[in-house]
């Protein structure tokens, strides 16, 4: 169990300001009077507290409130560009911001969770004893932001008023963390106090980006004191190491959601989106995809965007599971993103009227150019590597890319065509479908739909991936519970009991229980036959796969059971296919989609199941599920060989 407040507070502790006198001391030497009139705006006691002790510690030389008016924005968007983190481009309100080349991603491994003596965290994070991240906190971020300015902005993160929303406190002396915290979430200065009170509670985080060199990046690190719900990042310019309103206060989200609201809430690593059904009807999606894995794209299918990779999510008093977004906006990968794929985002990106801060991409005289973009493109320029020319090579031999492969577009939600004004609604947008996917290239067929919420739950926890550019020096295949895996602090058994209690809730109604469904559009040729690792299929079809949930939810179209789960029948795909893609979908790339590859997935079930039976209080039903389902498997393989085709899967679920 997770114990807040347990241990010292390494922030207050070092700072070392204790009263409200001292505190009001250190804001008026600090702060010129427009500032400090605005910091006594905010009286929340625990919360002056911390910014002052944070402004103690780090010693800048100025410091700025953004109370999120007009006037502020407007301050950060001129001082990101004047201290030299972004630089404009041709199109207005458009600007180019570099990471260090070295650390163009998460740097997982200088990410560490603070824990008390007798506190476990989760075995696939990295830990760091209390006393330990004390002695870093005061040998490196004492004094360290002298020099520098101190931004302190007041962020919700949801709607104001929501019943999963939490405030946060973002200080940072990083312009272009600023900007970007602006597009991204919800100034929320005037209700801060008053959402403190709501929730009971607020983050902190405190950034020191430091000198930014290369020289520096070994003592980066990324800090998340669970007990004392405080975020510290030193050394790091990327976003995802340096936002810290973001995965950061993510995890301790997920934490409230497993230990505090068990069985009520829950905090994902998904998108959601409504996606628009005969008749004019919309029915609301959240979807979990490991970064990296065609979140962004599959959120853009919907016809009312909400959120493209975070949700809270909650049980209503009504009986309904309803979603919000904690932020506001999109940090997306921009490698691939296309006219073709995806229009919505190129019109923001290639026209004006929207503000975007690119980032890591190429530029050649004011222009953005990224790979993936169908676009031609030049050959040389000005990228994340310097000046940069077709052929270029890093320092180990290997071909440097004219955009990083985790180059990122951050923009305002409100810029999309299907932007729906639901996402700013506290009372969330009732889901009724949940989906589970990563980059499976062998194994899973598109859609597939547990039998029962147990079997959803173990859909969720054994999705696996391919690595992607999103963490600094991971390769290979990896296992990706929920796609929440880098961001669950605790124990993943304790995790897994509160997703079987939330889905499994007597709380939630009956006609409103969801669907959960595992995705998986990156199936190759060669995975089913063929030549090549070309996608079987293609990535707008994705449509076709959610539509069919759509339907589903509403008992519209037919199943097939499986030992895998319910999958669709040929017919319904034929027409759907026609009918939203205007595309022709032949019975041969069915068969090859919805084939059971026994073999295949009998592997799947054995590497999550040895991977699982190394942690603690995992529960037994998972187990008993991957159990059944080998079962099942064996007995298709008996009458029908390794390669079962959807009529003979469809034959031996008749004759059961």
């Amino acid at each position: 169990m997770l114990e807040l407040k347990k241990g010292v507070d390494i922030l207050t502790d070092i700072g070392g300001v204790k009263d409200a006198e001292e505190v009001k001391r250190v804001f008026r030497d600090s702060m010129d009077d427009d500032n400090f009139a605005k910091i006594e705006k905010i009286t929340n006691s625990e919360a002056r507290l911390k910014i002052a002790n944070a402004i103690a510690l780090g010693k800048p030389s100025k410091v700025l409130v953004n109370d999120g008016s007009d006037a502020d924005v407007l301050m950060v968007r001129k001082l990101v560009v004047e201290y030299g983190e972004e630089k404009d481009l041709n199109i207005p309100d458009h600007t180019i911001h570099y990471d260090l080349a070295e650390e163009q991603a998460r740097i997982v491994d200088r990410t560490f969770y603070i824990a008390n003596p007798d506190e476990k965290v989760s075995s696939l994070a990295n830990r760091i004893d209390r006393d330990d991240a004390y002695n870093y906190v005061k040998d490196y971020m004492a004094g360290m932001m002298d020099g520098m300015t101190l931004v302190i902005g007041f962020y919700s993160r949801g709607p104001v008023g929501a019943v999963a929303a939490i405030p946060a406190i973002e200080m940072t002396t990083s312009l272009y963390v600023c900007h970007s915290a602006e597009l991204l979430y919800r100034n929320c200065f005037d209700q801060f106090d008053a959402e403190v009170d709501r929730a009971g509670l607020f983050f902190t985080n405190v950034h020191s980006q430091g000198p930014n060199r290369a020289e520096d990046l070994p003592n980066a690190r990324v800090f998340m004191d669970r007990s004392h719900q405080t975020t510290y990042s030193t050394f790091c310019t990327y976003a995802g190491n340096t936002l810290l309103l973001k995965k950061g206060n993510h995890r301790f989200a997920v934490d409230r959601a497993t230990y505090y609201r068990k069985g009520l809430e829950l905090s994902e690593h998904m998108f959601i989106t409504g996606l628009e059904g005969p008749g004019g009807r919309v029915t609301f999606f959240a979807g979990a995809a490991p970064s990296g894995c065609g979140k962004t794209t599959t959120a853009m299918v919907g016809e009312e965007f909400i959120s493209d990779d975070l949700a809270q999510i909650w049980i209503s008093e009504d009986g309904t599971i309803r979603s919000i977004n904690p932020e506001s906006g999109i940090f997306g990968i921009i490698e691939d993103v296309n006219w073709t794929d995806d229009p919505m985002i190129m019109d923001i990106l290639r026209k004006q009227g929207h503000e975007v801060i690119f980032s890591n991409v190429l530029i050649v005289d004011g222009v953005p150019y990224w790979v993936g973009s169908g676009e031609e493109n030049p050959d040389k320029g000005f990228n994340f590597q310097g000046e940069w020319f077709e052929g270029k090579t890093d320092a180990n031999g290997k071909a440097v890319p004219l955009s990083h492969g985790n180059a990122r577009f951050t923009i305002r939600a409100s810029s999309l065509s299907n932007y729906s004004d639901k996402m700013q609604d506290p009372a969330g947008v009732v889901t009724k479908v949940f989906t589970y996917n990563g980059r499976d290239a062998d194994t899973m067929p598109p859609v597939r739909v547990a039998r029962n919420a147990d079997e959803g739950v173990v859909i969720g926890a054994s999705i696996v991936s391919k690595a992607t550019a999103t963490e600094v020096g991971v390769t290979g295949v990896k296992r990706q519970p929920w796609a929440n895996q880098p961001f669950i602090p605790g124990a993943l058994g304790d995790n897994m009991v509160a997703q079987f209690e939330f889905f499994n809730s007597d709380k939630i109604s009956a006609e409103n229980r969801p669907i959960m469904a595992g995705l998986n559009y990156f199936l190759t040729h060669e995975a089913r036959g063929g030549e090549g690792s070309a996608l079987l299929g293609e990535k707008r079809d994705v449509k076709v796969w959610l539509g069919w949930l759509e339907r589903l939810v509403n008992n519209e179209v037919e199943t097939i059971y499986s030992p895998v789960g319910l999958m669709p029948t040929y017919e319904d795909l034929k027409n759907m296919f026609k009918d939203l893609l205007d595309k022709d979908y032949s019975r041969e790339l069915y068969d090859k989609q919805f084939s059971l590859y026994i073999d295949k997935i009998m592997a799947r079930i054995d590497l999550q199941y040895d991977a699982f039976k190394k942690e603690e209080n995992i529960p037994d039903k998972l187990y008993a599920i991957y159990d059944e389902q080998k079962v099942e498997l064996e007995d298709l393989r008996s009458k029908y060989g390794d390669i079962v085709n959807p009529d003979q899967v469809k034959e031996w679920a008749d004759a059961k």
